[in-house]
């Protein structure tokens, strides 16, 4: 694509723009009397429109069957949760019988954990990225404590059991060079490796399918966490032959804050009763569930790691947003994005090399296949201000310390003009408050 830094040429992009009418299926926050330049999808995707309908009909439902809607309801509440395994199969790449959606992101990592990582003397370790998300390294640290609490498992704790994998001096991405050899490294020790499909800081797309074969070549489990993946970047969980994976539906999948979440088991794992795992009674035998038997029977899907029935309200709201991937296609949406971001960092490279002063050096990185929508910019001087000056000019971006600005142009509402006009207000700011 030849890029060019112009207002007419984004409109033209715009106009040829096969997705440009779903830019209206969602609200855009107001700044200033206008709709904002929303560039913040990567924190929390924007509602769709038809959100509130589809909650004021499960209401409805509630008001008018009450305990009958588990049953009666246009979708009935009792299987309410297999509307979303097609829509999510295409999403994340998987069979059907390997997605469930359920709980939460980090309740999900923990429940997948349990079941997959199973420390002995000899294999305990977790390969992981270092200054992976919080949450992460939290769920990691108490899984490994958790362990340490068994009588045959006194000394091992997060220092040991936990290896990070980290940038090379200089630089800002781990190389999947880097996460092999380490894998290879501790070959006998390594019990699970995981990664962000996507890291949250820079905007790396990991390269799962290589990591997968180095961590099953050395006898371990291999799982990610596809907060910033999910809906974002193309995903093959199966044939990737992935273990385990969940993931959060508030980002790119616009599902609304806090919202339910998903996961994925590879079909090999699910048939298997031996597996450990912490039940409930949702992923109890769907044919027996109400009989209230003791035993725990999984259901032989993926949902046999369900704890609790829906959360219907919250799954409502989930299915107005994935109603919409569904309408605008996967693969449409990837093309997008594509060209999207790749003009953000057309403009902000033409702004470094134009301009008296640098925008700022950009971290993520530029091959396609190796990014999704976000670019992050790590700043130079005055970060802070410039950041809070783009507010004040109707751009909404995110901060991370100590000193990023991270922008996700998203191809489902975002459009060729908003970058260009972001360019333009980011390279008034660096020649004035940076001055």
């Amino acid at each position: 694509m030849h890029y060019k830094n112009t207002l007419e040429f984004a409109r033209e992009m715009d106009g040829s723009d096969p997705l440009k009418d779903f830019r209206d299926k969602f609200y855009i926050p107001i700044i200033n009397g206008k709709q904002c330049i929303y560039f913040v999808g990567n924190s929390l995707g924007l509602q769709p429109k038809t959100t509130q309908d589809y909650i004021y009909n499960e209401l409805e439902n509630w008001a008018n069957y009450g305990v009958e809607a588990h049953f009666h309801a246009k979708i009935p509440w009792v299987d309410y949760h297999d509307i979303f395994v097609e829509p999510l199969s295409k999403i994340v790449g998987c069979l059907l019988r390997e997605v469930v959606v359920m709980n939460h992101l980090t309740v999900n990592l923990h429940l997948l954990l349990t079941t997959f990582y199973r420390p002995t003397k000899e294999r305990y370790k977790i390969i992981c990225e270092a200054k992976a998300f919080p949450s992460d390294q939290y769920a990691l640290e108490s899984q490994v404590k958790l362990h340490a609490c068994l009588p045959d498992r006194q000394g091992l704790d997060p220092d040991n059991a936990i290896i990070e994998v980290a940038p090379r001096e200089g630089e800002y991405n781990i190389r999947t060079e880097d996460i092999v050899e380490t894998i290879n490294k501790y070959a006998n020790e390594v019990a699970v490796v995981l990664f962000g499909g996507i890291n949250y800081y820079s905007g790396k797309v990991f390269d799962m399918k290589a990591i997968t074969e180095a961590a099953h070549k050395v006898g371990a489990y291999c799982g990610f966490d596809l907060a910033h993946a999910a809906g974002n970047i193309e995903l093959h969980l199966h044939d990737w032959d992935v273990d385990f994976a969940c993931w959060c539906s508030y980002k790119y999948l616009n599902s609304g804050p806090g919202n339910i979440a998903g996961a994925y088991i590879h079909q090999r794992f699910i048939t298997d009763v031996s597996l450990p795992r912490l039940a409930g009674w949702w992923g109890y035998d769907k044919e027996n569930r109400f009989k209230m038997e003791k035993n725990f029977k999984p259901i032989p899907t993926a949902e046999g790691w369900q704890l609790s029935n829906s959360p219907i309200i919250s799954m409502a709201a989930h299915k107005a947003a994935l109603d919409i991937f569904e309408e605008a296609g996967m693969e449409n949406l990837l093309k997008k994005s594509k060209l999207l971001t790749g003009y953000l960092l057309f403009i902000l490279d033409e702004i470094n090399a134009n301009s008296n002063k640098k925008v700022g050096e950009i971290i993520t990185p530029k091959n396609e296949e190796e990014r999704g929508c976000q670019v992050s910019i790590l700043m130079l001087q005055k970060g802070k201000e410039v950041f809070n000056a783009l507010k004040k000019h109707g751009v909404l971006s995110d901060w991370r310390e100590p000193d990023v600005i991270r922008v996700a142009p998203v191809p489902l509402y975002n459009t060729f003009e908003d970058v260009y006009q972001f360019g333009q207000i980011l390279k008034h700011l660096i020649e004035n408050v940076q001055a």
